[in-house]
């Protein structure tokens, strides 16, 4: 089984940031959103992965190289414009060379993971597997209607104006060899991309088996500010406290805080959750809740909570 990792989008919901970085590549608990996506595809066995990308290539090749760091082999498959999920894979065909593989958008996180899932997957002979959460505003989603009796999937739609229900796919997909025959048949919507819930209803309507999970733990689709920092304080909120650099006497450290190597503490408070990357400078200055700040940051007479903190770009 391999994996496809999408890696093409402008991100243009999260600009400023993504005026000087992709948008997979943004720190949530100071680690790339991209990474997060690549640890689940290897921890649930998949070590053969294609990246999708676009205009940031170059910035996504140097952060992930040949998949080493990972125990992973990775694949990068140029796309010459945001076309669509559905275009991305269309793309990917003879990557696949007609192996099964799970799709992962990268700028999305799921918690617990995907082994499960991908177990689920395999042991289920399934020509697909959607995985849906319930959301709040699922006018903003790919949204599916299931069969009331069988909870077999009948219909989705891409950002309905009106859903029908409050069930969002989530941005992991199963797929065999069938898909390409799906984005193959499928005609741009009227937004000129090739949607992934068009080719999944394809496959819906040509009677191949598509299988539905509904995931209880948490999952987030990180595209704008707000759904980022409510990624990052929720992964904040899982830390462990270690405090490798120094803190000195005045300074105090509350609750979970990890501190990296060569930063210094000077006169200031910590309370956690909260992580400061290494060769930290914060002196005079108040860190609190859900902050995460990125390697060689200096923070001076300041307070600051609730936020991400990146390194400066020269």
């Amino acid at each position: 089984m391999k994996a496809l990792v999408l890696s093409g989008g402008r991100g243009t919901r999260l600009r400023p940031i993504t005026h000087t970085s992709a948008k997979q590549l943004v720190p949530v608990a100071n680690k790339p959103i991209l990474f997060y996506a690549i640890e689940a595809i290897r921890d649930a066995g998949i070590t053969d992965i294609g990246i999708v990308v676009g205009d940031t290539q170059a910035e996504i090749r140097r952060a992930c190289g040949n998949g080493d760091d990972w125990g992973c082999k990775i694949t990068y498959l140029p796309q010459e414009a945001p076309l669509g999920l559905a275009h991305a894979v269309k793309i990917s065909e003879e990557f696949m060379a007609g192996e099964p593989f799970v799709m992962y958008l990268g700028d999305n996180l799921v918690k617990d993971g995907i082994a499960g899932l991908v177990d689920e997957y395999r042991a289920g002979g399934y020509n697909a597997q959607i995985l849906l959460a319930h959301v709040p505003r699922p006018k903003d989603f790919g949204v599916a209607e299931l069969d009331a009796a069988t909870g077999r999937v009948i219909r989705l739609e891409e950002k309905p104006a009106e859903p029908k229900t409050d069930l969002a796919l989530v941005g992991v997909y199963m797929f065999d060899r069938n898909i390409f025959e799906a984005v193959n048949a499928i005609k741009p919507s009227a937004r000129g991309e090739l949607e992934i819930t068009d080719a999944i209803q394809y496959l819906i309507d040509h009677d191949y088996n598509v299988h539905s999970h509904v995931i209880d733990g948490w999952w987030k689709d990180t595209g704008r500010l707000e759904d980022m920092l409510e990624a990052n304080r929720i992964v904040l909120d899982g830390l462990l406290r270690k405090i490798d650099g120094e803190v000195d006497a005045a300074s105090s450290i509350h609750g979970k805080v990890r501190i990296g190597k060569g930063s210094r503490v000077v006169n200031s408070v910590i309370r956690g959750p909260a992580i400061i990357g290494d060769n930290c400078v914060i002196e005079n200055a108040y860190v609190g809740p859900f902050t995460s700040i990125y390697y060689n940051c200096v923070v001076r007479g300041s307070e600051i909570e609730h936020s991400i903190v990146l390194e400066v770009v020269r």
